[in-house]
């Protein structure tokens, strides 16, 4: 048998819609596991980045997100964070990207492997790798301790996610012959640049200066329209509306 291609998706804000591990934090505000008090103080920076307040204020308001996550999880009993993740997935499990959606479920019948390797805490990209029928995934481990989370944690990140890459091709014998990647932020740069066919997926500021560099496909999706652009000439050249289903598969 020949040896099956693989795509490889990130999951937070290139398949699902918001970032999981932002909603995470949501949850277990409000199971009472991270306080209100500094709960506030994250609110107050996520809304510093959703007024544009300045080019660092989404840096800013995830690194105190995470942050206080990380004070909050040592002693938490893991039963009660999988139900939280559990919810999570409930709520946001159907709120995607039609582009890529449907990109997965063409290469899935194209005979594809398909990988969503993420950042995101392992027990919620187990959970969207479940539902949409990925072959592998991967994310963020935390330590578990006598039942409880000890606050130890491998974060899946950069050359971390291409590691991890490179040991599911191993592990299922794919090809890099035709393989895909879709990543839409800095930490997808070493996963992107594994893949035949890089994909940048409304890229961050600095994801696109990269994609720029390496001349790799970009796709925007905004409302009801997704958007391709290829890179020709020392430019970016949008794709007609009507060629772009062959274009993109």
């Amino acid at each position: 048998m020949n040896p099956r291609p693989y795509a490889v998706f990130d999951i937070d804000g290139t398949i699902i819609r918001w970032q999981l591990y932002h909603a995470l934090a949501d949850t277990l505000a409000k199971k009472g596991i991270i306080e209100e008090k500094e709960f506030q103080k994250v609110r107050s920076a996520r809304m510093n980045w959703k007024s544009r307040r300045s080019t660092n204020s989404f840096v800013d308001y995830e690194k105190s997100l995470i942050r206080l996550i990380d004070r909050s999880l040592p002693g938490v009993d893991y039963e009660v964070f999988s139900h939280a993740c559990s919810e999570v997935i409930d709520r946001y499990k159907d709120q995607v990207y039609t582009f890529t959606r449907d990109f997965l479920a063409q290469l899935r019948q194209e005979n594809y492997l398909t990988f969503a390797i993420s950042a995101s805490p392992k027990e919620l990209v187990k959970q969207v790798a479940i539902y949409y029928g990925f072959d592998d995934y991967d994310g963020s481990d935390y330590e578990i301790n006598n039942g409880r989370l000890s606050g130890n944690k491998k974060i899946l990140l950069g050359s971390a996610k291409s590691k991890s890459l490179i040991k599911m091709i191993d592990d299922h014998g794919a090809t890099n012959n035709g393989s895909i990647a879709v990543g839409d932020t800095l930490g997808d740069i070493e996963l992107l640049s594994i893949a035949e066919r890089p994909i940048a997926f409304n890229p961050s500021k600095e994801l696109f200066e990269e994609a720029f560099q390496k001349k790799w496909e970009l796709v925007i999706e905004r409302k009801n329209v997704v958007y391709s652009l290829k890179y020709k000439d020392g430019q970016y050249i949008l794709i007609p509306p009507r060629d772009r289903q062959t274009y993109i598969l």
